[in-house]
């Protein structure tokens, strides 16, 4: 060969080289927008997307497609894919001769990598320039691509009638199933639909597919004589679905998921369409009950607090119902909680050491610093154990506890939690622990789940492959558990009797809430691996006075507790055992405090070590008795026995008297007895009103007399309290009663004093305005 000949050849491959690379590489799948499939935990198609271009396009690996449905693609499509370079000459001049020069029947002559290039960039092949441009772009993919990739990507991007492309969209669209898990009929089915997707339509067969599908049979019986005896399965119409009858199913929970994942993307969700269609059915049935006292709409969740996994959302009672702004997504709107947030305000004061479940905390009329809240009762019951007041929601117990937690509080609290949309802490002063704040749902669950895995927040998921994400602690597992504990006592609705008086029973821990102006009824439990939580309302906040947690909300929830349980055996079995560093132990049952020689009524309860309070008994005292008079005596004598009574703090003996509860109250002291050493010994009074740091005024235009109420709470054993104001006497009042005081505009200083010379102070401002 001569040079010349070698420097043109080199020449022209030199240039061979420029051009290819000159040329863009030729993208398969850049530039696509696909659908987004969603599936149940066990694979049930929950919804389709369309793509950007309106097309139901899924893209599935090669590995995943399986072998059948690839191999009679090929012998349908291209027998020879395997050895060609791209273009087949054979088989175009075939189709050339058949086509053009013979007048037979009109054949195609592409190859599968051809039919790649025409779907793919457009190409319109039936021209002479038309196909010239399809073989060249068959070649620069050929030079590009490997020949897996190039069938992969025409799987993906070939017609299957209608709107859909691929594999992947065809086989969840006709046949309701992944396309890994197609049988030999289907697979054979989609294998001839690309080549004339029009006649061929899945959705109305008119003949053409089925013939086709027999047809090809034929030819794989041929190398596969062991599926001959299925022809007569193949001969029929195969049941095909419709695009139009596509499912739409868990609407709100699927269009989180969606805005959750990539574009593009399926999700295999953790949501179980079983349960999901359980709450619906229960939220649709139970609103259709309640219609005629207003009850439009509920939104409800079932999570599983081990793993945090959704297993069930409904958003609204019905997604289609505009009346309702059923489109709204009940678990993600926010909406005042009431008192489902109670359960973490005890939690703090557990870790803070404020209290136990068995501690006695006060349900009186207590003022706050000019926030005076109540019950949802309207009435007040005394004293009685931390753990009752939660179960029973005592709103004055709540605030005083939430008043006394260490910074950053209850609002802290939730902002480590990732509560958001939170105004400032000033805003909600100590509302805040009624809920005045608004919380989702979802947020709501996640608290409850937190309680469940031991005091450590984490984020819900709602794919099987989302991460795990390792949380943050928000409460020790000892206060958790507690707090778990004492919900788990509350009876049912409407139930008389306690639940442990029951063989057969699952506890469940739970809690309502009721917002202001009852615009929102909820209900959360814990219950075996399960949080449950409902919301019953209206979206546009408008109230209602049925809206109250307990007799709208409740009923529901244990609706579908039951329902859970009679369906999961896991709602049995799974226990919460106590953490290692709760300890249990014996209380006076009536303070709280550590029994007393005098206490002669015990309770058990959870006590953390070195955290919870350790406080004696100081209700009840032993006193020296005058046998002649009846009066408390001072020192002991012939005369004298000792007995045992109870000294409970003002405000309470008046809810007790009003309750018509007796108690067991001191007598009065005898005359002879030393101011000095009374003064010592017992409970000294504390001021109630007027309260530290808030101001009282006076209007310049009342004309009638205005007075400021002095209040005091004092020990059991006073019988009246002297009031000073800087250093003037102004009043006496029995025990228990207020003193109205002219008041002036100024600053003073206010003094009470008890009976037995004990004494406290506060600070009075008093302003005049217009």
């Amino acid at each position: 060969m001569s040079r010349k000949v070698l420097r043109r050849g080199l020449w022209a491959v030199l240039g061979l080289v420029v051009l290819y690379a000159a040329v863009p590489r030729p993208p398969l799948r850049e530039g696509l927008g696909f659908s987004q499939a969603v599936f149940d935990r066990e694979g049930r198609l929950l919804r389709l997307t369309l793509s950007p271009d309106e097309k139901y396009r899924l893209w599935v690996p090669l590995e995943r497609i399986p072998p059948a449905l690839v191999e009679a693609t090929l012998l349908h499509e291209d027998q020879h894919f395997r050895q060609h370079f791209g273009v087949n000459p054979v088989a175009l001049g075939r189709a050339v001769w058949s086509t053009y020069l013979t007048g037979g029947r009109r054949m195609g002559g592409s190859t599968l990598t051809m039919q790649l290039a025409r779907i793919r960039y457009g190409i319109e092949s039936r021209t002479p320039l038309g196909k010239l441009r399809q073989m060249l772009r068959a070649l620069q993919l050929e030079c590009t691509y490997a020949k897996d990739e190039i069938l992969e990507a025409y799987l993906n991007l070939a017609p299957y009638g209608r709107n859909v492309e691929g594999v992947g969209a065809a086989s969840l669209v006709y046949f309701s199933r992944g396309v890994e898990h197609l049988t030999l009929a289907e697979a054979l089915t989609l294998a001839v639909v690309p080549q004339s997707p029009a006649r061929r339509d899945p959705g109305r067969d008119a003949g053409a597919l089925t013939a086709a599908r027999l047809r090809l049979f034929d030819r794989w019986v041929a190398l596969h004589p062991e599926d001959a005896e299925r022809r007569s399965v193949l001969a029929q119409p195969l049941p095909v679905r419709a695009p139009e009858d596509l499912p739409f199913l868990a609407p709100h929970f699927v269009g989180r998921a969606l805005r959750a994942s990539p574009a593009g993307s399926s999700v295999r969700s953790t949501l179980d369409l079983s349960m999901q269609k359980l709450l619906e059915r229960h939220l649709r049935q139970y609103v259709e009950r309640r219609r005629e006292v207003g009850i439009h709409n509920a939104a409800a969740m079932l999570v599983d607090w081990r793993s945090l996994e959704v297993r069930a959302a409904v958003g609204s009672a019905d997604f289609f119902d505009v009346a309702i702004d059923g489109q709204v997504d009940g678990t993600q709107a926010k909406r005042s909680p009431g008192s489902a947030l109670k359960p973490f305000i005890y939690g703090l004061g557990f870790d803070e050491g404020l209290l136990h479940p068995r501690t006695m905390v006060k349900d009186a009329s207590t003022g706050f610093r000019g926030y005076d809240p109540e019950n949802f009762d309207g009435e007040f019951v005394g004293p009685l154990a931390a753990e009752d007041a939660l179960v029973r929601s005592r709103n004055i117990p709540a605030v005083a506890l939430a008043k006394q937690l260490r910074a950053p509080g209850l609002y802290g609290f939730l902002k480590q939690a990732g509560i958001t949309g939170l105004r400032s802490e000033e805003h909600y002063g100590l509302s805040l622990a009624l809920g005045s704040a608004g919380v989702s749902m979802v947020e709501l669950v996640e608290l409850y789940a937190m309680l469940a895995n031991g005091g450590v927040l984490r984020p819900l998921r709602l794919g099987t492959d989302a991460p795990r994400d390792e949380g943050v602690r928000l409460l020790s597992a000892e206060a958790s558990f507690m707090v778990l504990e004492a919900l788990e006592k509350g009876p049912r609705p409407s139930q008389s009797f306690r639940p442990e008086w029951t063989r057969d029973t699952v506890p469940v821990a739970w809690k309502t809430g009721t917002s202001t102006g009852f615009r929102d009824a909820w209900s959360v439990g814990v219950v075996g691996p399960y949080v449950v939580a409902v919301w019953v309302g209206n979206f546009d906040g408008q109230p209602n006075p049925a809206f109250v947690g307990q007799t709208a909300a409740a009923p529901l929830m244990f609706e579908l507790v039951d329902s859970v349980r009679s369906r999961d055996a896991d709602v049995r079995t799974v226990r919460r055992a106590p953490p290692p560093g709760l300890s249990r132990v014996h209380v006076c049952a009536l303070s709280g405090g550590l029994p007393g020689p005098h206490c002669h009524r015990k309770a058990s309860t959870w006590f953390i070590p070195g955290t919870s309070p350790i406080r004696a008994c100081d209700v009840h005292r032993e006193v020296l008795v005058d046998t002649r008079t009846g009066l408390r005596a001072c020192v002991p004598g012939p005369f004298t026995r000792a007995e045992v009574f109870e000294f409970w703090p003002s405000d309470l003996l008046r809810l007790f008297q009003k309750a018509g509860l007796p108690r067991r109250v001191p007598p009065r002291e005898d005359s002879s007895c030393d101011l000095e050493q009374g003064a010592s010994e017992g409970i000294p009074p504390q001021i109630t009103t007027p309260e530290e740091g808030v101001d009282y005024n006076l209007r310049v235009s009342s004309s009638a007399p205005q007075t400021v109420p002095l209040a005091v709470v004092t020990d059991a054993d006073v019988r009246r309290v002297f009031w000073f104001v800087d250093e003037q006497l102004v009043g006496t009042a029995p025990r228990g009663e207020p003193l109205h005081w002219a008041a002036r505009p100024g600053t003073y200083v206010v003094r009470a004093v008890d009976d037995r010379g004990r004494s406290d102070v506060r600070t009075l401002r008093v302003r005049l305005v217009r």
